[in-house]
Formats: structure tokens, sequence, C-alpha cells
């Protein structure tokens, strides 16, 4: 893992081993400046990668061997000796359980060693961090806008920066509220559940009935099988007397896919519906098939628009779907899911909230993998302390300046129990307890002294790693999705809002 960094990390490096201070005890920062997508907070996430890289950083020989032929000519041969000498032995890591809501300025980790090892470990903890919590932000976004009832599904391979982007946006997006991926090599290494049926392509393949082979299902109960074509065939036309619509208009080579699929999965027939027309074609020939299934004791189990004006589409094929269920005494007929996908976007979900939907279940990819509101989170990685004396970054920019010196983080909650304010001292200060009267100084306001009185007072960080081993047994990651809408319900309706939150205060 060691040579996920950048250069200039190991030419700092050989100039701490040069000046002899390389072992002086050092400390730095985790945190984020700003509040992602113009929010209040971001999902901390990448903890568990980070202590497994932590856990495997070592230079191998290849490693050393490559470092010689990058460096200057002129770097003394034991810096290399002592390279290969190198691992995370001497490191602690404390954090914030992954999954909680992190507020800007406040360290998501902090790690203390030897000042070498310390400064290698930056770029590293970067990467694992920077994306993960922006992509489990973005999700937590979603899904405070879908609400807690609306299935989401992450389905951004295809749109990913990378099979390493893809993989890491279906593991955070799980971790910030989504429910499924399509992507099948996540859920084989993460556990997330898979879901996906067919697309366009599967649809338009067929020209007419008489391609579908084979088309013989037998009842669910058992018994001879029956000629699916034939029977759905028999269904379209009561189907469309019903909707008033000429049989005539429905694709037959659509009807001979839904046909197909049904035959090869009698359980989990999802319908496309917008390959050719919505309203003259896709619902009539789902509705045949899935009544067709149903004469043989199974049931559909939704359909899915891609196309068009999902919000009034959804309500229109409601309304078909109960006029099917009460028409032919099917009653779960007018419950059937409806799922839709089509580049949806946050506005999209907030038009949804405004104009009303019937729809269970959304399908998000690139505006959820590729975050276009806001491609990075920008988080760094800073001294704080080295040798025991606090490190500060003073700067003409206000807001790259850094706070000294290793701290002890809490968070202070409300009488309601929502938290109100993140509190950093120094380690050697005392806890702050509840019910105490503190005097505090809010960043960005740092000429005020305020007074506030905490009901509850929780320390943030835990110490993960030491010795070289993770010392904290770390969470599933359905046990990490949890924490995060746990975190994410305690927060006030302020802080949580998406457009102008009220600011947290640090």
């Amino acid at each position: 893992m060691a040579p996920l960094a950048d250069l200039y990390q190991v030419s700092m490096a050989y100039g701490h081993w040069r000046a002899g201070r390389h072992r002086a005890p050092a400390a730095a920062e985790l945190f984020f400046r700003r509040p992602p997508f113009r929010g209040s907070f971001a999902l901390g996430a990448g903890l568990a990668e980070g202590l497994r890289g932590l856990r495997a950083f070592r230079f191998s020989a290849a490693d050393v061997a490559y470092l010689r032929s990058v460096l200057p000519s002129t770097t003394d041969d034991a810096f290399f000796d002592y390279l290969a000498t190198l691992d995370a032995s001497e490191v602690t890591v404390t954090a914030i359980p992954e999954g909680s809501v992190v507020f800007p300025k406040v360290p998501f980790l902090q790690v203390k060693g030897p000042l070498l090892v310390v400064q290698l470990l930056e770029t590293t903890l970067l990467c694992l961090v920077n994306y993960a919590s922006l992509v489990a932000t973005n999700a937590a976004r979603f899904r405070l806008l879908a609400g807690p009832d609306m299935k989401l599904m992450e389905m951004g391979l295809r749109r990913a920066q990378g099979p390493d982007g893809a993989l890491s946006a279906s593991k955070y997006s799980y971790i910030g509220g989504f429910d499924c991926t399509s992507n099948i090599l996540a859920g084989k290494l993460y556990g997330i559940p898979v879901r996906g049926t067919i697309a366009h392509s599967f649809v338009m393949s067929f020209r007419c009935l008489e391609e579908v082979q084979p088309r013989d299902l037998p009842p669910q109960a058992g018994g001879d099988p029956v000629d699916l074509a034939d029977l759905a065939m028999s269904w379209l036309q009561r189907v469309c007397d019903l909707l008033q619509t000429p049989p005539g208009k429905a694709n037959q080579g659509e009807l001979a896919a839904f046909v197909s699929y049904a035959v090869t999965f009698p359980c989990d027939f999802q319908g496309l519906l917008d390959t050719y027309c919505v309203r003259r074609s896709g619902l009539p020939n789902f509705c045949a098939v899935a009544l067709a299934l149903h004469q043989l004791g199974y049931q559909a189990i939704g359909v899915r628009l891609d196309s068009g004006d999902l919000a009034q589409q959804s309500k229109e094929i409601r309304g078909v779907f109960r006029a099917c269920g009460a028409h032919f005494q099917v009653p779960w007929f007018g419950t059937i899911p409806i799922a839709v996908s089509n580049d949806i976007s946050e506005q999209s979900l907030e038009e949804f909230r405004r104009e009303g939907t019937e729809i269970d279940m959304i399908g998000i990819g690139t505006n959820l993998v590729t975050c276009p509101l806001q491609p990075s989170l920008g988080c760094v990685y800073k001294l704080v302390e080295v040798n025991g004396s606090p490190c500060l970054k003073l700067t003409e920019d206000e807001e790259k300046m850094t706070i000294p010196g290793m701290k002890a983080i809490y968070r202070l909650y409300d009488a309601a129990g929502h938290p109100f304010m993140d509190l950093m001292a120094l380690e050697e200060e005392p806890s702050p307890c509840a019910g105490q009267e503190l005097g505090i100084r809010v960043l960005g306001r740092l000429e005020e002294t305020t007074k506030v009185i905490p009901t509850t007072v929780k320390p943030l960080h835990r110490t993960y790693f030491r010795d070289g081993q993770v010392c904290e047994p770390l969470p599933s990651l359905p046990e990490v999705r949890t924490h995060a809408q746990v975190s994410l319900n305690l927060l006030s309706p302020a802080h949580r809002r998406l457009h102008e939150p009220q600011p947290y205060p640090v």
C-alpha cells in the first residue's frame, strides 16, 4: 500500500531522514473545509479502507527499487534501506465512527506516530476517504429527498470513473442510504443486494411471437404446461377492450419479449414499458402477460419506465393497474411496483415531490456516482503537532489557516436530542459535562465568547488503530448504513435541509 503516495511525500521523508527528525513524534488531522453540495454536513466514509491500508503499509523490494529510479541519484543508499523496514506499527489512529455526520474543520480522523510515517500516509488516507465520503454524502442527500419509504437503486457502473470508482460508488452509496445496486461485483465483494431485469435491447431483439422459444410454462401448482404466448394473446384482447385501445397498436415484438422473459423468470417478471409506446403498447402488453402469469399462479414483480414524464406516467400506469385489478378481480394487481430511471437528479426528486407520483423505486446512476454538483470533497491532511509542539499554518487565505494542537472532539446535544454544536478542545483540557455552562468561541466568530449548556455530551473519536493492528471491531456494511441513517435523523431539520441550511457551529 505504501506506493499509493505522491512523490513529494517521499521527498519530504528523505528530508526528515537526512535531518535526523524522522522519528520525531508527530500528529496530523484529516478534515474538510467546506460542507459539500452547499449543505451543512458530510457523511464520513472510507475509514475501514483506510485502516486496511495502514495495516498493509510497507515498501516491498520492488517498491524500493522503483523509488531508487525516480529519486535523484545523490539520494543516500541508507535511506532506501530504511524505507524497506517501515511499517505502521508505531501509528495510532483515532476517528469518528464511519457513517457519522461530520462537519467542516472537525477532524474525521487523527494520526499519531513518527513524523516520517505520518507524512507518508497523507495521500493514501486522503485518497481512500475523499471520494468515499463525497459519494456517501451525495447518496444521503438523495435518500433525504426521496424519503424513507422509497426504494433507491444505484445503477452507475457504466457511467462511473473506471471500475474502482464504480465499486466505491456502489459501496458508499449503500452506506448513504441506497437499498441495492446493479453492480454484481459490488454485490459479490460487499454483500450489497443486487437488482436488475431487462433493457430495451432485449425488447428490441424480438419481432414476433414465433421467435419465442420455449413457449410452454407449467402452472405454479403443477399440471400440464400451457402455451404462454397464446394465453397472453387472449388476455391482450381483453385488456385492450378494457382500456379502449386497438390491439393492433401493441407491438408484437415487445409482447414476444415479455412472454420470453416471463417463461424464463415466471416468479420475477418485470416489464420495461417505454421501448415503443407506454400507453398503446408497453402497458397493455405487460398487463396481458402479467394476467396470463396470474392465471397460472404467478405474480409479476413490477414495471420500469426510462423516458418521458415519469411522474405523470406513473399515475396513469397505477390507474390502469387498479382498473385491471378491479375488472379482472386480481386484488394485488393495483399495487404492482413502479420503478423509474433516466438521468435522475436531485431536481428530479424535488419535482416528483411537488407533482406527486405513484413511483415505488428509483434507479440513479450518473448523478449519483459522478457527483456532478461537486466533483471533490476537498479533504485535507495537516500536521498539528511535532515533538509535542503545536503546528499552525498561517496564511493570507483565512480559510486555509489550521487549528494547532492535538484535540479532543465532543458533540453537544440539546434537550430535544439534536446535536447543536461540535466542540474541539486540547487533549489536556478537562472534558465538558452535561448541564455544565461552557464558554466557547465559534469558528468564524472567534472574537466573541458564547455561553452554551449542553443536555448531553458525547466524545466523537474512538481509537481504531494501534501497534500495527485494528484495535476496535469494525461494524459490517449494513451496520454502518444503519448508523448513517441514525446520524442523519438526529440532525435538526434546520441543519438537515439540503437548500440554505442553518450553518452548524463548531
